[in-house]
């Protein structure tokens, strides 16, 4: 599982394949198993609603306990606040995730902890570097370019989707000459969420049969056209993965290029993220990285690592590392990749009730509540076997982004809040 390092401009393109970026999006997760709660009963590329409701109700609950059941770890012991980090990984695997990494990065340096396996065969340890896919993550990189864009005055945040997309978002009351660029972003257009019809990633024969089917975009708004809109333009938000496929054709249309070549050239090669990918059509991970497993409802895990993520085009198909998302965050939120005015855009969040209760939601960038006070930034991302929760607290500077592999059930959700919670609370002085 080791690979040798890539250029840094080199997209992950397999021997003799040519990068597709045109189709991809971010699944965030099918949903696994009927049995377990919230989290649990996303359908594959559903949508990262029930993680946000999951890390809201954590939150808002009673101040998080630390986790104190510990399994052996190969993660090193350095010190009583790694030991902490240690636990908290600890319980999410406990929690039933099968490996999980986590990075905490501070002004004073970075720590990491792991727990768990890589994959159920060889019961090899998450190697530090490992890649995951990072579903709905994939937005915040995707919204970040069609802000870069409007900075440009390339394109207008109450631009329609019908100028720039005519006759895409039609039928059955769909309008997309009501709807604008920032309703998109914001989820307030009332389009139909098109993954809730995929239902072929709810069993495991229906994985194995679809794992390499490839999408267009063009195909995956089709599908939400089939279905009226759930509200008017703009009176109420409801997280629907179809308006990040039309971000993501609508940056085509702007820019000339694909979403994924403007994420590579905008973000992604500036930035240095070797280890961060628009993989096109491609369904493996290749180098470092952790098996997905779900069970899909049954009691025997099944590797979904492989899978042709076009079916999430620019919903969230991307490929990254805990480090690289630490430095895309910190990137973004620190005013590298945005003007300060576009980042305060970004940044003006809206109630999101329809996620959970204290949840906030801004431009391709989630808020929720901390048990100190205050808040941080961020956005979870889930696909079949791939979990990723990321966090920023800009006040103290203070970054974490977790990775997980398996069914996240309640207990793993609560234990991944929990250690977001404790890591951002902590004092900067601590170290």
């Amino acid at each position: 599982m080791t690979s040798t390092p890539r250029d840094l401009a080199e997209p992950l393109t397999p021997p003799g394949h040519q990068p597709t970026f045109a189709a991809r999006g971010l699944l965030p997760r099918a949903v696994v198993a009927a049995t377990t709660a919230a989290l649990a009963t996303l359908v594959a590329l559903a949508s990262t609603a029930p993680a946000f409701a999951a890390g809201v109700a954590a939150a808002a609950a009673t101040k998080p306990t630390p986790a104190t059941s510990a399994t052996p770890s190969s993660a090193p012991r350095t010190g009583q606040h790694d030991d902490a980090l240690q636990r908290q990984v600890n319980a999410i695997h406990d929690g039933g995730a099968v490996g999980v990494l986590a990075e905490v990065t501070t002004p004073a340096g970075s720590r990491r902890a792991r727990a768990g396996v890589a994959d159920l065969t060889s019961g090899a340890p998450v190697p530090l570097d490992a890649k995951f896919r990072i579903g709905s993550t994939t937005k915040t990189f995707v919204a970040t370019v069609i802000l870069q864009l409007v900075q440009e005055k390339r394109l207008s945040l109450d631009d329609t989707v019908a100028r720039w997309l005519p006759g895409t978002v039609t039928g059955n009351g769909n309008d997309g000459s009501r709807i604008t660029v920032r309703q998109l972003l914001q989820h307030t257009s009332g389009i139909y969420n098109y993954t809730d019809d995929l239902t072929q990633l709810t069993s495991a024969d229906g994985y194995r049969a679809a794992r390499f089917r490839s999408y267009t975009p063009q195909q995956l708004v089709a599908m939400a056209m089939k279905h009226p809109p759930g509200f008017a333009p703009g009176s109420r938000m409801s997280y629907s993965n179809t308006n990040y496929i039309l971000a993501g054709m609508i940056i085509h249309r702007v820019a000339g290029q694909s979403w994924a070549h403007e994420v590579n050239a905008r973000i992604i090669r500036p930035l240095g993220l070797r280890h961060t990918f628009t993989p096109g059509a491609f369904p493996f991970l290749l180098g470092p990285h952790a098996e997905g497993y779900s069970t899909f409802g049954t009691s025997t895990p099944v590797d979904v690592t492989v899978f042709n993520p076009t079916a999430a085009d620019a919903a969230g198909s991307m490929i990254s590392t805990t480090d690289d998302l630490t430095r895309f965050y910190t990137a973004l939120l620190g005013g590298r990749l945005l003007a300060p005015a576009t980042l305060t855009a970004m940044k003006t969040t809206i109630p999101a009730d329809s996620l959970a209760p204290g949840v906030r939601y801004g431009l391709g960038l989630g808020w929720l509540p901390l048990s100190c006070g205050g808040g941080y930034y961020g956005h979870p991302g889930d696909v079949p076997g791939f979990h990723i929760w990321d966090g920023i607290n800009p006040d103290t500077h203070r970054t974490v982004v977790v990775a997980s592999t398996g069914d996240n059930g309640d207990q793993a959700q609560q234990a991944v809040t929990t250690l977001v919670d404790q890591e951002l609370c902590h004092p900067t002085a601590a170290r």
